[in-house]
């Protein structure tokens, strides 16, 4: 297995317009762990989704739509509780407006006993976030328990910390950040997003010092339109002494919804890294997979392809016009 992803996949209802005032819903499938493992098999991955859907017909479709992707759906497992789901709201610019259906949902009832089924010890990256963790107490522990045996088996764990407060609390996000980080080759929190809540910070560098600091070995920050602030563990130095560098974003062609663009980068990562790549490298591919995933509606509704990756990391300037 090159990546397994652990989260909650959700139906989502989606809207080109505010939720206060659309009238029209898309239904599709989405939520973070579903969207990168959808980006990881688009960029070559052989993944799977570790996950439970409920005994309805939402799940039922969920599996299939999930397979037809790409991804490897044997431990997607129909369990109790039911499908979560979600509207979303977006307009031209790209804003996003969320509610969840998602309550005692079929995902959250995850514990170590679920993914301890899974290939884990023989993947050679593993992808969870902090939205899986902080959907129950068992969910939390499943988590933990997941990066530490990647991390002992000597694979990667990739963390993308993903601060809801609609789902969580900053300090139990923040200490589930400070858990999963020293086993982690990578976290990717998002700046000012994840920066502050969690660490207490809006500056980007002071953000990758604080995830260093907890134990990562690596850390890329999500800016936006500013690019991923990258740094590392292994002693290069780069601008003013410090072990980081500025990876240019890649320009979209087109905005349509910025929903899924973080976990397309976090899953095009992962399947880079699994294939070879160096950080820098797989971080690159993630901003080119991100910039592509803009111009869809919805977590999936655009999913870039490797083609599509390196032709925009061939352009000058990241520009994707």
């Amino acid at each position: 297995m090159d990546v397994i992803v652990i989260g909650e996949p959700l139906v989502e209802f989606s809207a080109s317009a505010p939720l206060t005032e659309a009238e029209t819903f898309r239904l599709s499938f989405s939520g973070d762990a579903l969207n990168a493992a959808v980006a990881a098999a688009a960029a070559g991955a052989h993944v799977a989704l570790v996950t439970r859907v409920g005994v309805d017909e939402f799940g039922e479709r969920l599996i299939r739509f999930a397979a037809a992707h790409g991804v490897d759906t044997r431990w997607m497992l129909p369990g109790a509780g039911s499908t979560g789901a979600y509207a979303v709201g977006a307009d031209p610019g790209g804003e996003r407006d969320f509610t969840y259906m998602r309550a005692c949902s079929a995902a959250s009832r995850m514990g170590p006993s679920d993914v301890a089924d899974a290939p884990l010890a023989e993947t050679s990256v593993l992808l969870v976030g902090g939205i899986a963790a902080a959907l129950s107490p068992s969910c939390a522990h499943a988590v933990r328990h997941a990066a530490e045996i990647v991390h002992e088996a000597g694979g990667k764990v990739v963390y993308d910390p993903n601060f809801r407060s609609r789902l969580t609390t900053p300090e139990k996000a923040a200490a589930m950040l400070a858990a999963v980080a020293p086993f982690a080759a990578l976290v990717t929190p998002s700046s000012p997003g994840d920066g502050l809540p969690l660490l207490g910070t809006a500056d980007p560098a002071e953000t990758l010092r604080a995830c260093l600091k907890l134990g990562a070995r690596a850390a890329a920050v999500t800016q936006g339109p500013d690019g991923v602030l990258l740094g590392v563990r292994d002693g290069r130095e780069g601008q003013d002494g410090e072990p980081f560098e500025t990876i240019p974003a890649v320009r979209a062609r087109t905005v349509v919804d910025q929903t899924g663009a973080g976990d397309a980068f976090a899953g095009t990562v992962a399947a880079r890294l699994a294939a070879g790549a160096s950080l820098r490298d797989a971080v690159r591919a993630g901003t080119a997979a991100a910039a592509v995933s803009l111009e869809g509606q919805g977590g999936t509704g655009r999913v870039a392809t490797p083609e599509e990756i390196d032709r925009l990391l061939a352009l000058p300037h990241g520009n994707g016009g």
